[in-house]
């Protein structure tokens, strides 16, 4: 029904909510320039579409003529024409403290057609903390400071964390270990994320909506130069895992026909082959320490499972969850496989030589840690270089969210901005 716009470098399209005429429907595009990010109309029998506002929010249409929108967590109203499809005057306030998601603009309301309003407060803030968990569950603080973490990720040498923070702007930021200190690394586009040191710990690899699409680039993590571009396909893209030579950089790719599929990059020549092409969800791609194993996830049971193949192949595969499992990471001394199910860490020991063997899985601790957006395709932790402790990200402690409903709500609304025609 809508196709990206590449000179607006769209690279998504969300939330479509119909308006009174069964044809017409509003939705959001999001874009890799934040000040692209707009509200259209679209419709069922056109590939036309109209811009009514730029916002970064899922629309939703109130009889008997208003457009309500999200605007850093406040939520707007504005006095919206249906039959012409054009907005008329100012946009006012509604509620304040109102919770959204920064990264796919979705603001927690709804509005019924007989007048009630319904809204989650909490804002977009999002309070985080990184921590260091052994293998029996005991915590211990980073000193980083409280940020919107997610994706973290140990150099080579394990004295930095290169780490997202989410924002209106998704950056990567790195931090050193030792001299307690965070400094920002990506600045060029409002999208970079998923970051993957290379094997030398020179550059950082991640993905980047620049330049249109979710494609791969890398960039000095010394910060000197600016992003590098690796890929270029129309499909979404997120790295996952350097061989150890440094030669391959195994990531997911979302096509048209299929979900999510394993794809590696052969760096030499900037050519990408299919590794796992399915009508099923695969991701977390990850290469053994040796480089001749793939640890990966699939939902071809059903749910999502880990699974370890030969790379480059052939051979058979091995299931190392039984109970559901997402987010493997090796022991960096490849005898060991963790992976979660649910908030258990699990380990599994393996061996590569001469040919893999896999034990039972045990759980290490079981604790309530963010998971990524897609835990499917993604781990949210890391594992220290000797194995001991795991890099984990702390949801902050916050005050209970509540749902407030709103009786009359539009009312007050008139009498600062009139409804448009439905």
């Amino acid at each position: 029904m809508t196709t990206l716009d590449a000179s607006r470098q769209e690279n998504a399209h969300f939330w479509p909510h119909f308006l009174p005429d069964g044809n017409h429907f509003l939705y959001y595009a999001r874009s890799s320039k934040l000040e692209n990010n707009a509200i259209f109309v679209g419709s069922l029998d056109s590939q036309e579409r109209k811009l009514l506002l730029n916002a970064s929010s899922n629309p939703v249409y109130a009889p008997p003529g208003y457009l309500l929108f999200n605007r850093q967590g406040t939520l707007m109203a504005q006095s919206f024409d249906a039959g012409r499809l054009a907005l008329t005057g100012e946009a006012v306030p509604v509620a304040e403290g109102v919770q959204f998601n920064t990264l796919n603009g979705r603001a927690a309301f709804a509005a019924s057609q007989n007048g009630v309003l319904a809204y989650r407060g909490g804002g977009g803030a999002t309070s985080r903390t990184l921590v260091w968990v052994s293998r029996n569950g005991t915590e211990q603080p980073v000193a980083a400071p409280v940020r919107s973490y997610v994706n973290p990720r140990l150099s080579p040498d394990g004295r930095r964390v290169a780490v997202t923070l989410e924002a209106q702007e998704d950056q990567i930021w790195l931090y050193d270990l030792a001299r307690e200190t965070l400094t920002r690394l990506t600045f060029e586009g409002t999208s970079n994320d998923v970051p993957v040191w290379t094997p030398d710990g020179k550059r950082i690899s991640f993905y980047s909506t620049k330049e249109g699409p979710q494609n791969l680039f890398w960039q000095m993590a010394d910060g000197t130069g600016g992003l590098e571009r690796l890929t270029t396909s129309d499909g979404s893209e997120q790295p996952r895992s350097w061989s150890p030579d440094g030669r391959m950089l195994a990531f997911t790719r979302s096509g048209p026909t299929t979900q999510r599929d394993i794809w590696v990059l052969q760096l030499d020549d900037r050519k990408a082959q299919p590794f796992l092409r399915t009508r099923f969800i695969e991701g977390a791609a990850q290469f053994s320490p040796d480089g001749r194993w793939l640890a990966y996830l699939s939902d071809e049971s059903g749910r999502p499972e880990i699974y370890v193949q030969p790379y480059p192949g052939p051979g058979g595969k091995w299931q190392i969850s039984t109970e559901g499992g997402t987010e493997p990471v090796w022991n960096r001394n490849g005898r060991e496989l963790f992976y979660r199910s649910g908030n258990r860490m699990m380990a599994v020991e393996v061996s590569t030589q001469p040919a893999f063997s896999a034990g039972k899985s045990r759980m290490l601790f079981e604790r309530r840690y963010l998971q990524p957006p897609f835990p499917q395709t993604n781990p949210g932790y890391d594992v220290s270089p000797d194995g001991q402790r795991f890099l984990m990200v702390k949801q902050g402690e916050q005050a209970p969210t509540q749902i407030s409903v709103v009786l009359n709500w539009l009312e007050d609304l008139k009498r600062r901005a009139p409804a448009g025609k439905q």
